[in-house]
């Protein structure tokens, strides 16, 4: 996992003897072994868009039975040939290759604190003639053999991964926090990746403003979300920001592509999904049902239509009440006992025996 992206970067730094231009190179081939799932999986997205009048439809139709709904989907999906997790390949592939190259670029320049415990224990200190107490590079993933690892460490050992005046093998953070000077250049790094996030949200924005998809909120979300995925690059490694930097570049140009391709004349895909998208807001508009906020909305929409539902059916049936009242002149039956009549006009004294009469 780790061995091919450093053979990589060790290929490309034979060719170039420069650390920061083999690591954009490796960003390159990565983006160009990339693009084809991202044109499928932007294809994949507006054929899902273009689409959606029926699936709103549907909703509409078997709004009370999802299983129904999910059988529906499913062959709407097989009739129109629509992949819908297509659009979510290039996504998933980001964060592995983050963390990969993220351990590759910390193995190339991984500490070693030369002390008499570790060096006895290794040749590594006797083979570069590595002074005791000194902490130098011991390069992993890559060869022994190859020119990056003798750049790295060469007799006496080395402690900076140095390219065009910058050290990639430690953080913006570092510099900045030991002298704001030095550290101006690195931070100058990160605010231009965050500029040219900023750029490239601002292109695929454009291109849904004939029918944004999502609500306000979240397309400001969206827009700024990478640029404070770039301001927490200050706390990683400089080689990987010179990393993202290449690549932000490179999806600069693939976005200015996808445009001409996909959005090139009105006949074309992008802009029937578009009308699509619209058409399917102002069918829900005029059937009553809320519309808006994005797929989370919606799945909030759906959940609590599925509570309601739920409630509904768990509700007991109302208990028609019956009349107690008594009729007139009769006694009510909630007497729990006979009263004893009364005596001398004294309500509740007890009856005497009349004397006999003569």
């Amino acid at each position: 996992m780790f061995e091919g992206p450093a053979w990589l970067v060790a290929q490309f730094y034979a060719l170039t003897h420069n650390y920061a231009i083999a690591i954009s190179l490796v960003a390159l081939t990565v983006m160009i072994l990339v693009t084809p799932l991202t044109l499928k999986s932007t294809k994949g997205m507006l054929e899902m868009q273009r689409l959606q009048p029926e699936m709103k439809k549907l909703q509409q139709e078997y709004k009370n039975d999802r299983q129904k709904l999910n059988e529906e989907m499913m062959k709407l999906y097989q009739e129109h040939k629509v992949n819908p997790l297509a659009s979510c390949l290039p996504l998933l592939l980001q964060m592995p290759v983050f963390f990969i190259m993220y351990r590759v670029l910390r193995g190339l320049s991984h500490p070693f604190l030369a002390t008499e415990v570790s060096c006895k224990a290794t040749t590594f200190c006797s083979d570069n003639n590595i002074r005791l107490g000194s902490t130098v590079f011991r390069p992993d993933h890559i060869s022994k053999t190859s020119e990056l690892y003798k750049s790295l460490v060469p007799l006496g050992g080395k402690n900076e991964m140095l390219s065009f005046g910058l050290d990639l093998s430690k953080s913006p953070a570092h510099f900045i926090s030991t002298s704001f000077g030095k550290g101006l250049a690195y931070a100058a790094l990160v605010v231009a990746l965050g500029l040219l996030y900023f750029v490239q949200q601002k292109m695929v924005a454009s291109r849904a403003a004939v029918s944004p998809t999502m609500s306000a909120t979240q397309a400001k979300v969206m827009q700024y979300l990478p640029v404070v995925f770039a301001v927490f690059q200050i706390f990683f490694l400089t080689g990987l920001v010179i990393y993202y930097l290449m690549q932000a570049i490179f999806r600069i140009g693939q976005n200015v592509y996808i445009t001409k391709r996909f959005y090139g004349g009105e006949e074309s895909l992008g802009r029937q999904a578009q009308a699509a998208g619209e058409r399917a807001r102002e069918d829900a508009k005029k059937s009553g049902a809320p519309t808006g906020g994005g797929m989370f909305a919606q799945a909030k929409r759906d959940a609590q239509a599925k509570r309601d539902a739920q409630d509904a059916a768990a509700k007991p049936a109302a208990v028609v009440s019956k009349r107690v009242t008594p009729p007139k002149n009769k006694p009510t039956p909630s007497a729990s006992r006979p009263q004893r009549p009364a005596a001398s006009g004294r309500p509740g004294a007890p009856t005497r025996p009349k004397p006999p009469t003569k």
